[in-house]
């Protein structure tokens, strides 16, 4: 049996399960009348600020710090998975970081333009609503290009990461593996 290491706290995992379903529920939600989607969003708001806390607070592989790698370490990377000579991360790759990045980016953009819609200045305009459909458009291409990077990774590494995220725990490390 391979060694096991905690590698996704708690916090990290219950925020990333509870935007799963946030988001379910505001596109649910998104054609219906009334407060319940702008409940949802604000509740996306509140999940996406305690991230942003959690990413300068948690433990080393929640921060950002630890996982957001600049320009040529993303390009090198992105070129050895193309190679399929990618190394394993213990934590995000340099491409899973940028997506995490992304995907909060593009909820706040969704709860910011929701909640502009509603206030008196944008209220009753088409425009602000076809930027926030435009957005949430975005987000779901974001998703499947994440569950896509999610699978390929697991695959290319032969590890279930949705495992990770469940239990908190991956195989680890071995030789070759990046911290």
């Amino acid at each position: 049996m391979k060694n096991s290491q905690p590698v996704w706290d708690l916090p990290v995992r219950l925020i990333h399960w509870a935007q799963v379903v946030i988001i379910i529920a505001a596109w649910i939600t998104s054609g219906m009348t009334g407060i319940v989607h702008e409940y949802v969003g604000y509740g996306a708001g509140v999940l996406v600020l305690i991230r942003l806390v959690w990413g300068g607070i948690g433990n080393r592989y929640a921060r950002f710090t630890q996982f957001l790698k600049l320009g040529q370490a993303t390009a090198d990377y992105l070129r050895l998975v193309v190679q399929s000579k990618a190394p394993r991360y213990i934590g995000h790759n340099p491409l899973g970081g940028w997506m995490a990045v992304a995907l909060l980016s593009c909820l706040s953009l969704l709860v910011l333009t929701g909640w502009a819609m509603g206030t008196d200045l944008l209220w009753g305009y088409e425009w602000p609503v076809r930027v926030h459909v435009t957005i949430a458009w975005t987000m779901v291409g974001l998703i499947a290009l994440h569950i896509f990077g999610v699978v390929f990774t697991s695959w290319q590494h032969r590890e279930n990461l949705v495992k990770a995220m469940i239990t908190g725990n991956k195989t680890g490390p071995e030789p070759g593996d990046v911290d």
